[in-house]
Protein backbone atom coordinates (compact mmCIF):
# COMPACT_ATOMS: atom_id res chain seq x y z
CA UNK A 1 0.00 0.00 0.00
CA UNK A 2 1.30 3.42 -0.93
CA UNK A 3 1.68 6.12 1.71
CA UNK A 4 0.53 9.73 1.55
CA UNK A 5 1.52 12.37 4.08
CA UNK A 6 -0.63 15.47 4.44
CA UNK A 7 0.82 18.28 6.54
CA UNK A 8 -1.71 20.37 8.41
CA UNK A 9 -4.03 17.44 7.87
CA UNK A 10 -6.35 17.66 10.86
CA UNK A 11 -8.78 20.32 9.63
CA UNK A 12 -10.11 22.15 6.58
CA UNK A 13 -8.36 21.51 3.28
CA UNK A 14 -5.90 19.11 4.90
CA UNK A 15 -8.61 16.90 6.40
CA UNK A 16 -10.48 16.81 3.10
CA UNK A 17 -7.25 15.73 1.37
CA UNK A 18 -6.71 12.96 3.93
CA UNK A 19 -10.20 11.60 3.37
CA UNK A 20 -10.05 11.58 -0.41
CA UNK A 21 -6.57 10.02 -0.50
CA UNK A 22 -7.69 7.31 1.91
CA UNK A 23 -10.63 6.57 -0.39
CA UNK A 24 -8.15 6.17 -3.24
CA UNK A 25 -6.36 3.46 -1.30
CA UNK A 26 -3.47 5.32 0.30
CA UNK A 27 -2.25 4.74 3.83
CA UNK A 28 -2.55 8.32 5.07
CA UNK A 29 -0.40 10.03 7.68
CA UNK A 30 -2.23 13.00 9.20
CA UNK A 31 0.24 15.62 10.38
CA UNK A 32 -0.87 18.14 12.99
CA UNK A 33 0.64 20.60 15.42
CA UNK A 34 -2.19 21.86 17.65
CA UNK A 35 -5.38 19.97 16.74
CA UNK A 36 -4.58 16.64 18.39
CA UNK A 37 -8.16 15.54 19.05
CA UNK A 38 -9.28 16.22 15.48
CA UNK A 39 -6.19 14.51 14.06
CA UNK A 40 -6.66 11.37 16.14
CA UNK A 41 -10.34 11.17 15.27
CA UNK A 42 -9.62 11.61 11.57
CA UNK A 43 -6.82 9.02 11.61
CA UNK A 44 -9.20 6.53 13.23
CA UNK A 45 -11.91 7.35 10.67
CA UNK A 46 -9.65 6.72 7.67
CA UNK A 47 -7.54 3.96 9.24
CA UNK A 48 -4.45 6.12 9.05
CA UNK A 49 -1.97 7.50 11.57
CA UNK A 50 -1.71 10.90 13.24
CA UNK A 51 1.72 12.46 13.75
CA UNK A 52 2.42 15.62 15.70
CA UNK A 53 5.15 17.82 14.21
CA UNK A 54 5.85 21.50 13.69
CA UNK A 55 6.90 21.60 10.04
CA UNK A 56 9.01 24.71 10.66
CA UNK A 57 11.26 22.62 12.94
CA UNK A 58 13.65 20.43 10.95
CA UNK A 59 14.24 17.97 13.80
CA UNK A 60 10.52 17.36 14.22
CA UNK A 61 10.09 16.84 10.48
CA UNK A 62 12.89 14.29 10.43
CA UNK A 63 11.22 12.35 13.26
CA UNK A 64 7.89 12.52 11.43
CA UNK A 65 9.38 10.89 8.33
CA UNK A 66 11.04 8.26 10.47
CA UNK A 67 7.55 7.31 11.65
CA UNK A 68 5.92 7.33 8.23
CA UNK A 69 8.68 5.51 6.43
CA UNK A 70 8.80 6.07 2.68
CA UNK A 71 6.21 8.56 1.41
CA UNK A 72 4.86 8.16 -2.12
CA UNK A 73 2.69 11.29 -2.10
CA UNK A 74 3.53 14.40 -0.09
CA UNK A 75 0.93 17.13 0.30
CA UNK A 76 2.46 20.28 1.78
CA UNK A 77 -0.67 21.88 3.12
CA UNK A 78 0.39 23.25 6.53
CA UNK A 79 0.32 27.02 6.59
CA UNK A 80 -0.54 30.13 8.55
CA UNK A 81 -1.92 33.47 7.42
CA UNK A 82 -2.13 36.97 8.83
CA UNK A 83 -3.70 40.24 7.71
CA UNK A 84 -1.68 43.32 8.59
CA UNK A 85 -0.54 46.54 6.99
CA UNK A 86 2.94 46.15 5.54
CA UNK A 87 4.17 49.14 7.54
CA UNK A 88 2.98 47.44 10.75
CA UNK A 89 4.66 44.10 10.07
CA UNK A 90 7.33 43.11 12.54
CA UNK A 91 10.36 41.03 11.70
CA UNK A 92 8.85 38.32 13.91
CA UNK A 93 5.63 38.36 11.84
CA UNK A 94 7.65 37.95 8.66
CA UNK A 95 9.95 35.21 9.99
CA UNK A 96 7.16 33.19 11.61
CA UNK A 97 5.04 33.11 8.47
CA UNK A 98 7.95 32.16 6.23
CA UNK A 99 9.09 29.54 8.75
CA UNK A 100 5.83 27.64 8.39
CA UNK A 101 4.69 28.44 4.86
CA UNK A 102 8.08 28.18 3.10
CA UNK A 103 10.59 26.48 5.38
CA UNK A 104 8.00 23.80 6.16
CA UNK A 105 7.74 22.94 2.47
CA UNK A 106 11.54 22.91 2.17
CA UNK A 107 11.99 20.57 5.15
CA UNK A 108 9.29 18.13 4.07
CA UNK A 109 10.43 17.99 0.45
CA UNK A 110 14.02 17.30 1.44
CA UNK A 111 12.97 14.54 3.83
CA UNK A 112 10.61 12.94 1.31
CA UNK A 113 12.94 12.95 -1.69
CA UNK A 114 15.54 10.28 -0.79
CA UNK A 115 12.87 7.56 -0.82
CA UNK A 116 11.20 8.95 -3.95
CA UNK A 117 14.51 9.19 -5.78
CA UNK A 118 15.35 5.60 -4.80
CA UNK A 119 11.94 4.44 -6.05
CA UNK A 120 12.13 6.65 -9.15
CA UNK A 121 8.53 7.68 -8.47
CA UNK A 122 6.52 10.07 -6.36
CA UNK A 123 4.26 13.08 -6.37
CA UNK A 124 4.75 16.25 -4.34
CA UNK A 125 1.78 18.59 -4.19
CA UNK A 126 2.30 22.00 -2.63
CA UNK A 127 -0.60 24.17 -1.53
CA UNK A 128 -0.01 27.83 -2.35
CA UNK A 129 -2.67 30.51 -2.90
CA UNK A 130 -3.97 32.70 -5.68
CA UNK A 131 -2.42 35.56 -3.68
CA UNK A 132 0.95 34.01 -4.41
CA UNK A 133 0.18 34.66 -8.08
CA UNK A 134 -1.23 38.17 -7.90
CA UNK A 135 -0.64 39.51 -4.37
CA UNK A 136 -3.10 40.69 -1.74
CA UNK A 137 -3.25 44.04 0.02
CA UNK A 138 -2.54 43.75 3.75
CA UNK A 139 -1.11 40.28 3.17
CA UNK A 140 2.29 41.11 1.72
CA UNK A 141 4.20 38.53 3.77
CA UNK A 142 1.61 35.83 3.06
CA UNK A 143 1.61 36.65 -0.66
CA UNK A 144 5.42 36.63 -0.76
CA UNK A 145 5.59 33.28 1.04
CA UNK A 146 3.03 31.66 -1.25
CA UNK A 147 4.87 33.06 -4.29
CA UNK A 148 8.04 31.43 -2.94
CA UNK A 149 6.22 28.09 -2.81
CA UNK A 150 5.33 28.49 -6.48
CA UNK A 151 8.95 29.23 -7.39
CA UNK A 152 10.18 26.29 -5.33
CA UNK A 153 7.70 24.00 -7.06
CA UNK A 154 8.71 24.98 -10.57
CA UNK A 155 12.44 24.70 -9.93
CA UNK A 156 12.20 21.42 -8.02
CA UNK A 157 10.05 19.90 -10.75
CA UNK A 158 12.86 20.49 -13.23
CA UNK A 159 15.46 19.07 -10.86
CA UNK A 160 13.71 15.83 -9.90
CA UNK A 161 11.90 15.19 -13.17
CA UNK A 162 14.67 12.83 -14.38
CA UNK A 163 13.88 10.69 -11.31
CA UNK A 164 10.24 10.50 -12.46
CA UNK A 165 9.06 12.57 -9.50
CA UNK A 166 6.35 15.10 -10.21
CA UNK A 167 6.05 18.38 -8.30
CA UNK A 168 2.98 20.57 -8.74
CA UNK A 169 1.29 23.38 -6.88
CA UNK A 170 -2.37 24.14 -6.24
CA UNK A 171 -3.35 27.78 -5.84
CA UNK A 172 -6.75 27.89 -4.10
CA UNK A 173 -9.07 30.84 -4.24
CA UNK A 174 -11.27 31.78 -1.30
CA UNK A 175 -12.17 28.50 0.39
CA UNK A 176 -14.60 28.09 3.28
CA UNK A 177 -12.19 26.99 6.00
CA UNK A 178 -11.53 28.02 9.58
CA UNK A 179 -8.80 30.33 8.31
CA UNK A 180 -11.33 32.33 6.30
CA UNK A 181 -14.00 32.31 8.99
CA UNK A 182 -12.16 35.28 10.49
CA UNK A 183 -13.78 37.37 7.76
CA UNK A 184 -17.19 38.87 8.36
CA UNK A 185 -20.23 37.48 6.57
CA UNK A 186 -20.33 40.67 4.51
CA UNK A 187 -16.71 40.26 3.42
CA UNK A 188 -17.29 36.63 2.45
CA UNK A 189 -20.37 37.66 0.48
CA UNK A 190 -18.33 40.31 -1.36
CA UNK A 191 -15.61 37.78 -2.15
CA UNK A 192 -18.21 35.40 -3.53
CA UNK A 193 -19.58 38.20 -5.72
CA UNK A 194 -16.07 38.91 -7.05
CA UNK A 195 -15.69 35.26 -8.03
CA UNK A 196 -16.97 34.59 -11.58
CA UNK A 197 -18.68 31.39 -10.44
CA UNK A 198 -20.42 33.53 -7.80
CA UNK A 199 -19.58 31.35 -4.81
CA UNK A 200 -16.74 30.38 -2.54
CA UNK A 201 -14.89 27.10 -2.78
CA UNK A 202 -15.12 24.09 -0.50
CA UNK A 203 -12.19 22.13 0.97
CA UNK A 204 -13.35 19.02 -0.88
CA UNK A 205 -12.82 20.80 -4.21
CA UNK A 206 -9.16 21.37 -3.38
CA UNK A 207 -8.92 17.76 -2.21
CA UNK A 208 -10.21 16.48 -5.54
CA UNK A 209 -7.48 18.45 -7.30
CA UNK A 210 -4.92 16.94 -4.94
CA UNK A 211 -6.26 13.45 -5.70
CA UNK A 212 -5.88 14.10 -9.43
CA UNK A 213 -2.25 15.21 -9.04
CA UNK A 214 -1.51 12.26 -6.73
CA UNK A 215 -2.30 9.48 -9.15
CA UNK A 216 -1.33 8.31 -12.61
CA UNK A 217 -4.11 10.31 -14.29
CA UNK A 218 -1.69 13.24 -14.09
CA UNK A 219 1.43 11.28 -15.00
CA UNK A 220 2.62 13.84 -17.60
CA UNK A 221 1.94 16.93 -15.47
CA UNK A 222 4.74 18.52 -13.46
CA UNK A 223 5.87 22.01 -12.52
CA UNK A 224 2.36 23.38 -13.01
CA UNK A 225 0.09 25.74 -11.08
CA UNK A 226 -3.45 24.41 -10.81
CA UNK A 227 -5.73 27.30 -9.91
CA UNK A 228 -8.84 26.17 -8.05
CA UNK A 229 -10.38 29.58 -7.57
CA UNK A 230 -13.74 29.79 -9.35
CA UNK A 231 -12.23 32.14 -11.92
CA UNK A 232 -11.11 34.77 -9.38
CA UNK A 233 -7.63 34.74 -10.93
CA UNK A 234 -7.35 33.91 -14.61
Amino acid sequence: MKTALVTGGSRGIGAACCRVLAKKGFRVAVNYQHSKVQALELAKEINGIAIEADVSDRAQVVKMFQRTGGVDVLVNNAGIAQQKLFTDLTEEDWRQLFAVDVDGVFHCCQCALPYMIHEKAGSIINISSMWGQVGASCEVHYSAAKAAVIGLTKALAKEVGPSHIRVNVIAPGVILTDMNQQHSAETLRELAEETPLERLGMPEEIAQAVAFLADENSSFITGQILGVNGGFVI
